[in-house]
């Protein structure tokens, strides 16, 4: 029985808030210039205020609205983790997909690379390779993109691996088709929702990590972020300024992970249909 991903994101509560939670944090972003009163890097005198009506959140330590910066920090978490779910999505359809089709020692090699790479800690080797390269939001995507397509690799070449053995895979091959022309029109078309579904946790793992190293400040410095932002916080956590500056920011990026986690949640019966008692055909 096919499972409709649609479907299983419609019927699942946490699923529906999920997608609410995410769409919301996407308007943010989006609409980031109008809703944001100031601009998030203009410095001022009036530093460390409490909210106001003109300041909603109050300021930072240099006098920056915090609001504003909160607005724009959705966009740089959004644009990594997009950029990330795009690229290491992308990167593990290409290597799994040609692992399953290729066979022989062109498979057992890569997957002996992938699973090099998935016990490698991915923060230790992005620190290390950000003492010799200046960190920006492009290498943060690459560098991520390339550190976690492995996973999806594996999911990709085990259901290519049961996709190349059906009856119009095995005529396309009979016709003389090649490896690319099988797996364009007969494989990665009925790995759609699977690749939706591995989209959406590289999102997550991206925006946490992207997150995770700002806090460590391995991140470009005039990116506003909300990593940062919360580094920042912490540095003056003997005031009072926490309640406005550190716990939003918090919120913000806990809501967004949150988010990302129920609608992947709600469609992982897609990868494993015996979640709901399904099989898919």
């Amino acid at each position: 029985m096919h499972i409709d991903l649609k479907k299983e994101i419609k019927e699942s509560g946490p699923g529906k808030t999920g997608l609410f939670i995410l769409l919301l944090m996407v308007a943010m972003a989006l609409l980031a210039p109008v809703i944001a009163p100031y601009n998030p890097y203009q410095q001022s005198t009036t530093s460390l205020l409490p909210p106001s009506l003109s300041h909603w959140l109050g300021t930072n330590h240099v006098g920056q609205d915090i609001w504003s910066r909160l607005v724009f920090g959705a966009r740089t978490s959004l644009l990594v983790g997009f950029g990330v779910g795009i690229l290491s999505t992308l990167l593990g359809t290409i290597f799994g997909v040609s692992a399953a089709l290729v066979g022989g020692l062109y498979e057992k090699v890569l997957m002996r690379i992938v699973d090099a790479f998935i016990v490698i800690p991915m923060i230790i080797v992005i620190i290390l390779i950000s003492a010799y390269i200046r960190p920006s939001i492009l290498t943060l995507i690459l560098f991520l993109s390339l550190l976690s397509w492995q996973g999806g690799a594996r999911i990709m070449r085990a259901q290519a691996l049961s996709l190349k053995e059906r009856g119009n895979v095995a005529a396309a091959k009979s016709f003389g088709a090649s490896h690319f022309y099988i797996a364009w029109r007969h494989v990665v078309p009925d790995l759609g929702p699977i690749l939706l579904v591995d989209f959406i946790y590289g999102v997550r793992r991206a925006v946490f990590m992207e997150a995770g190293l700002a806090f460590l400040g391995i991140t470009d410095p005039t990116v506003v972020s909300w990593g940062m932002m919360m580094r920042d916080a912490l540095s003056f956590s003997y005031l009072n300024v926490w309640q406005w500056w550190l716990v939003p920011t918090g919120v913000a990026l806990s809501l967004t992970i949150i988010g990302l986690t129920f609608v992947g949640h709600a469609a992982e019966p897609v990868i494993e249909p015996r979640l709901r008692g399904a099989e898919v055909a």
